[in-house]
């Protein structure tokens, strides 16, 4: 599996988890941060691996998750 379809299935995953569908939370993105309210838009950048950092942060807090940078294990 290549490098994009395991971010998107990992986000995807995240979504479910949380207790959301793609709709759900594109809207949710939408209302909170001026996100496009297309799934269409949001499943591209998901399988392009084209999701920005901040989006990627907007994504995680709507999620009720934070990204944490953590320091590699040695």
């Amino acid at each position: 599996m290549n490098r994009n379809a395991t971010f998107k299935n990992e986000v995807k995953a995240n979504i479910i988890r949380s207790g959301f569908t793609m709709q759900e939370i594109v809207e949710k993105l939408a209302d909170e941060y001026g996100w496009s309210p297309s799934v269409s838009n949001f499943s591209g950048k998901l399988s392009r691996g084209s999701l920005r950092y901040l989006e990627a942060v907007e994504l995680a807090d709507a999620l009720g998750y934070e990204i944490v940078w953590q320091k590699k294990g040695r």
